[in-house]
């Protein structure tokens, strides 16, 4: 007879699939001679399907987003108030997930939330939110049209760069989030924005005035917008 599974370790195959569904993977393989118990179900079942050694693929029924609204609902939850990096003990007060809608067509990623972000939840809402949002408004769209979000999703404290570790530890969020909204266009607002997408160390000189490709979409790379506050040149 195969072996059922200790509950706490279903418990985390079922969110490992979840996590895997909100990146569009719902197909998984069990390599041939394996002994464990490969849950096939949704969580709610109360034990798995038995094992019969097969070796063609095991279908997962594991509840697939009705839609893009769900999905980042799914991702939101996985975050959790999170503690996966130093940030949440240097005074952020909330996560900043994400803004606008999940069937846009464009895509704005900064680099971190400041202090309003931080005060209310949502990406670019202080002064250089002000100047994105205006030049979202002479590109013709609202900024309801589009979809806002982040490198990281808590604020460093004094508005300080992020770490490179403190990106690392984050943008797995915002890559379902690219996943899930599937947008035509990318911007990427900033040098930090910038080198952590493109995974390159080129200044923003060289980077800025050229489309990239970037998992099947394209990628075009600015100035953050509180940068042209500082210097409107």
């Amino acid at each position: 007879m195969p072996k059922a599974l200790d509950p706490e370790i279903r418990r985390a195959v079922a969110d490992r699939i979840r996590y895997y569904n909100a990146l569009g993977i719902y197909d998984f393989y069990r390599r041939a001679g394996s002994a464990e118990v490969v849950p096939s179900v949704p969580e709610s079942d109360p034990e798995p399907a038995p094992s019969d050694k097969m070796t063609r693929p095991v279908p997962v029924e594991s509840k697939k987003p009705a839609d893009r609204v769900s999905a980042l609902r799914l991702i939101r939850e996985d975050i959790g108030d999170c503690t996966r990096c130093r940030l949440h003990k240097q005074g952020r007060k909330q996560i900043v997930f994400g803004v606008g809608n999940p069937n846009a067509d464009l895509m704005f990623i900064g680099e971190a939330p400041g202090a309003d972000e931080d005060e209310q939840g949502e990406p670019f809402v202080g002064r250089a939110g002000q100047l994105l949002t205006n030049m979202i408004k002479a590109m013709g769209l609202r900024r309801e049209d589009v979809y806002i979000a982040n490198i990281i999703k808590c604020r460093p404290p004094g508005n300080r760069t992020p770490e490179r570790d403190e990106c690392e530890t984050c943008s797995p969020f915002l890559m379902r989030q690219i996943a899930v909204v599937q947008p035509k266009a990318i911007v990427a607002l900033g040098a930090v924005a910038a080198k952590t997408l493109l995974a390159v160390n080129a200044p923003m000189s060289e980077l800025r005035g050229n489309w990239y490709d970037f998992r099947g979409t394209k990628l075009a790379v600015t100035y953050h917008p509180a940068f042209l506050l500082r210097d409107p040149r």
